[in-house]
């Protein structure tokens, strides 16, 4: 359940986001690029009742959201996800087993080492 709130609390979220994005504050935001459509069929004085509408609509969601969330936090201390990774974590799975690796062959010789080359000097 908690998984569900936190979906919608998301969704609501980003909804809310793009509302206030599109708004004019002062003549500079992005609703002149997605608003002048809108504006034929509404008329500007509505566009932005409806923007500041949807703004107080999804902010009282998250909000909202957000307060009875914890109400459905299990009271037992155990968590309802805890018992799937102990159903999973308690079936016996097969596992694969590494290769034996490889012995070394018993003829091998220690590689030569050299000195290191004294520097040339330039006289």
């Amino acid at each position: 359940m908690l998984v569900l709130f936190g979906i919608l609390i998301i969704i609501a979220s980003v909804i809310l986001g793009f509302i206030v994005l599109i708004q004019n504050p002062k003549g500079g935001g992005l609703s002149g690029t997605f608003g002048g459509v809108s504006n034929q069929f509404m008329g500007v004085k509505q566009t932005t009742d409806v923007l500041e509408k949807g703004t107080w609509i999804f902010a009282a969601a998250v909000g909202l959201l957000c307060l009875v969330s914890p109400a459905f936090i299990p009271k037992d201390g155990s968590n309802q996800g805890d018992d799937l990774i102990n159903k999973m974590s308690t079936t016996p799975q097969q596992k694969a087993t590494a290769p034996a690796p490889a012995a070394a062959p018993a003829n091998t010789a220690p590689m030569p080492t050299t000195a290191p080359a004294a520097p040339a000097s330039n006289q």
